[in-house]
């Protein structure tokens, strides 16, 4: 039987055919394959220029390599085509941190790896240049996002310039992009100039550098790129720059960074989107399935999605190895209760349902419908996380509505249990408000998350035990976790269920040394655990940590910070995480000798 495509955005002229249409208004370019899902970003622009009036098509990853039959295929669109990497950053996606080639893609159907090219942006964009040279091009997405001005490239080994010097593309949508791309869709149909159009909030292009204007409340000057590229302290002036506008709630300053003659413009961000802006984008009438083209075929990032449910974005904790913040701000914007439960109802229709809701999350699982208690003063905020160096006094951490959702979605007779598979800040959940009622219902939070919530396994993040380290990775005190892992097995013992507390931690961070690592494994050694989710540090654009690997200097302080950065290094600190594997015993040994540290000999292997 021949599927139905006519619920999905055309991916084909047969497809778009079949629509009554004979042209297209938007092209949108992704390297990812297309399921149109609220979760995958080329949906969720379609959908949402679909619902001005705007006839869209996607092509998802296109052949870079054949005759570009992909990149012709819908002609010149009457008004621009959209590029996008994907969900990811197309090297994060392509390599580990030992820049080794990965033999999956979890965007691919089947998970084949080899569908996109690396740097998918300036690719694409260059192939759709030489065919449409007058036709506007416009990226956004992870990847042209974290590359909006200078920034060190983890996989070359270098300093690379703003993306917009790269890639042939007239503007770039940094952050969430529904509202800046349907004001650029309104006002080319009104007739302006790609050109004309340089004050879209949250938007970056390359101009002239006579447009440059001087320094200003409402404009800062970043370092040039020419300084930049010569000077590693200049660079990480300007992160803290950056980092200090993207967390802006609203009133931020254009940045300004000059290549030779040209000079690229970043426009403030927006808002965060209020509760109704968020649920019209959630709301629209996705499949939630992959296109009918993937038939028989199995998309694992859709799979791990499939039945879970996304309540928010943006996110307050500020952690220096994260992009979320750079990306979607920390300021929180919520969904509205009747959505997310409009959304459970889709979920349980869907014909492989079985009852089991996989995530009710977000960015950070239990930061809903939090925020300030004085807007006035987060309107003025410059700190780059609410929880750290400790919670602000200003946050409302009241989890109230949080557990109002859980009781909700529980409620409905198809679903026979929720889980959160997101990430969970106890630090926050855990608190200390002097507020009773808010205490209360913090403490009720975390009994019914480990009570009711967790599929067996609850999964946190507290990525290293030493207080230094915590420090420059802008996370709490390991004292919490020991807490949390009290309250977690008081918990299962008062309902009598065997679960188990998955803690993730990383080596190699800035900051981190090889002691640091040796500790880690003591202190991990007595909890009786034998860590799985770790990772070595993988430096990606536009975050803390990679400006100070990069630079070897913290970005607010100006000191210096020791970070391993060679293939010795980085195994001499890995390896500490599986100190009971005898293939590292006697390498450990002989380390901890050089330390002049027997005692952490004795403690991790006896004497």
């Amino acid at each position: 039987m021949t599927p139905d495509t006519t619920k999905w955005l055309p991916t084909s002229v047969k497809e778009m055919k079949a629509l009554g249409w004979d042209y297209v208004d938007v092209v949108l370019f992704s390297g990812d394959a297309y399921v149109d899902h609220p979760s995958f970003a080329a949906a969720v622009l379609g959908r949402v220029l679909q619902s001005h009036g705007y006839r869209v098509a996607i092509v998802p990853q296109p052949n870079w390599q054949d005759d570009l039959r992909d990149f012709r295929k819908f002609g010149k669109p009457r008004l621009f085509f959209g590029v996008s990497a994907g969900a990811m950053d197309s090297m994060v996606n392509h390599y580990t941190a030992n820049r080794r080639r990965r033999s999956d893609d979890a965007y691919t159907p089947d998970g084949r790896h080899g569908a996109r090219p690396d740097y998918p942006t300036i690719v694409y964009s260059e192939i759709l240049r030489k065919l449409y040279p007058d036709t506007p091009i416009i990226t956004g997405g992870i990847e042209a996002s974290m590359r909006r001005v200078s920034h060190y490239d983890y996989w070359q080994d270098r300093l690379r310039p703003s993306i917009l010097i790269d890639a042939p593309v007239d503007l770039l949508i940094y952050g969430m992009g529904e509202i800046p791309i349907v004001e650029i869709a309104r006002r080319l149909q009104s007739g302006e100039s790609i050109s004309e159009i340089i004050d879209v909030p949250q938007t970056a292009m390359l101009r002239p550098a006579a447009e440059l204007p001087q320094a200003s409340d409402t404009d800062i000057i970043l370092n040039s790129w020419d300084l930049c590229r010569t000077d590693k302290r200049s660079q990480a002036q300007n992160f803290k720059h950056l980092e200090q506008q993207s967390n802006r709630r609203q009133g931020g300053a254009t940045l300004w960074q000059q290549y030779n003659d040209k000079v690229v413009r970043i426009n403030p961000m927006l808002p965060p989107m209020t509760t109704e802006q968020i649920d019209r984008s959630f709301d629209l009438p996705y499949t939630r399935l992959p296109h009918p083209r993937y038939r028989g075929k199995r998309i694992p990032a859709y799979e791990m999605i499939r039945h879970s449910v996304n309540m928010h974005r943006g996110c307050f904790g500020g952690c220096a190895f994260c992009t979320i913040s750079a990306h979607q701000g920390k300021f929180i914007a919520s969904r509205s209760k009747e959505s997310i439960l409009r959304e459970v109802d889709q979920v349980t229709q869907m014909p492989d349902f079985k009852g089991y809701i996989s995530d009710l999350g977000g960015p950070s699982a239990n930061m809903y419908k939090m925020h300030g208690k004085d807007l006035s003063i987060c309107d003025k905020c410059l700190r780059p996380s609410c929880l750290h160096p400790q919670v602000c006094p200003n946050l409302n951490t009241d989890h109230s509505e949080l557990l109002d959702i859980y009781h909700a979605v529980d409620a409905n007779p198809k679903v026979k249990k929720s889980f959160i598979g997101s990430g969970v800040r106890y630090d926050l959940s855990m608190h200390p408000t002097g507020d009773k009622r808010i205490d209360n219902v913090n403490r009720r939070y975390n009994e019914e998350l480990i009570a009711h919530h967790v599929s067996g396994r609850l999964k946190v993040a507290p990525e290293h035990t030493e207080e230094d380290v915590l420090k420059v990775m802008r996370k709490p005190t390991f004292d919490l976790y020991y807490r949390f892992e009290r309250i977690f097995d008081q918990v299962n013992q008062r309902h009598k269920l065997n679960q188990q507390l998955i803690p993730y931690f990383i080596s190699s961070h800035p900051g981190c040394h090889e002691i640091d690592m040796a500790q880690l494994a003591v202190k991990t050694k007595a909890l009786n655990l034998r860590l799985e989710q770790v990772q070595d540090f993988t430096p990606t654009p536009l975050t803390l940590a990679t400006e100070i690997y990069y630079s070897g200097i913290h970005p607010y302080t100006g000191e210096k910070i020791f970070t391993a950065t060679t293939p010795a290094e980085k195994l001499a600190q890995r390896r500490y995480f599986f100190w009971y594997d005898r293939t590292y015993r006697q390498d450990i040994v002989n380390s901890l000798r050089r330390l002049h540290r027997p005692d952490l000999i004795a403690q991790l292997f006896g004497r």
